[in-house]
């Protein structure tokens, strides 16, 4: 286990994502591999499937436009290569930064705090560490700004506060582009729902993206169980979700 760092030497309250049954260690693969796909939206339907109708002002609409790195490869935040490279589908063109910070529950609030700076709804992005302080942003509404503040969210707040932030989503069915699959916990891991489709038989499919321990690019990952549709999921009665890195169960899917 693994303690974040934080400017001031603040005590923290974060812990860094792992899991028993992690790949983490494999062999590093060679993933230097051109990525065609420029956005979310851009990345192929198994056959049959229609992307779900996104407002283009909603999370989910914003989540679809997110730009994809040409680069497929995984890169930590001392720009040091990912050791398993095996993860991945595509990489998100969304910044790191240079410290070991922005792990898993901390790439889930650096898309939500994104999206709600381009909206400028400012007064919405709040994150909650694990005694329930409030971290919220303010003026002045700059990126240099925003910047700063995630810093000190991410070195706050982690899967376990995040976990008690988000709602319960007591349908998995109901799954939704921008809910969050996490468990709460010192360690925990979190992935974020990316985009959603369906077919005319009412099947739906879900794309998921997760950053790790160290803090690294936030990536779509492949689906490890079903080369039939990956990197897409399908919704089904299974109660686990394994995907690349770790194991998640139904009832851990929550949303904002």
């Amino acid at each position: 286990m693994q303690f974040k760092t934080l400017i001031l030497f603040i005590p923290l309250l974060s812990f860094s994502c792992y899991d028993a049954s992690s790949t983490i260690n494999k062999p590093p693969v060679n993933a230097k591999i051109d990525n065609p796909y420029a956005r979310i939206s851009n990345i192929p339907l198994p056959e049959g499937f229609t992307r779900a109708v996104a407002d283009s002002n909603s999370f989910a609409g914003w989540l679809r436009r997110v730009e994809l790195k040409k680069d497929k490869t995984v890169y930590k935040f001392n720009g040091q290569p990912k050791g398993n490279q095996s993860a991945q589908f595509a990489v998100l063109n969304i910044t790191t930064g240079n410290k070991d910070l922005q792990q898993c529950a901390d790439a889930v609030m650096r898309l939500r705090a994104e999206f709600l700076f381009t909206q400028k709804k400012y007064a919405q992005i709040i994150f909650y560490d694990n005694v329930h302080t409030g971290y919220q942003f303010s003026a002045p509404y700059t990126r240099d700004h925003f910047t700063v503040y995630l810093n000190q969210v991410f070195g706050m707040c982690g899967s376990a506060s995040l976990s008690k932030q988000l709602k319960p989503v007591g349908n998995f069915s109901s799954i939704e582009a921008g809910d969050v699959l996490i468990r709460g916990g010192f360690p925990g891991h979190a992935v974020i729902v990316m985009d959603i489709a369906t077919n005319s038989f009412g099947k739906k499919i879900y794309l998921l993206a997760q950053s790790y321990m160290p803090a690294q690019d936030i990536h779509v990952l492949i689906n490890p169980m079903d080369e039939r549709v990956s990197p897409w999921y399908e919704v089904n009665d299974e109660d686990i979700i394994n995907t690349p890195e770790y194991r998640f169960y139904r009832n851990e899917l929550k949303s904002w």
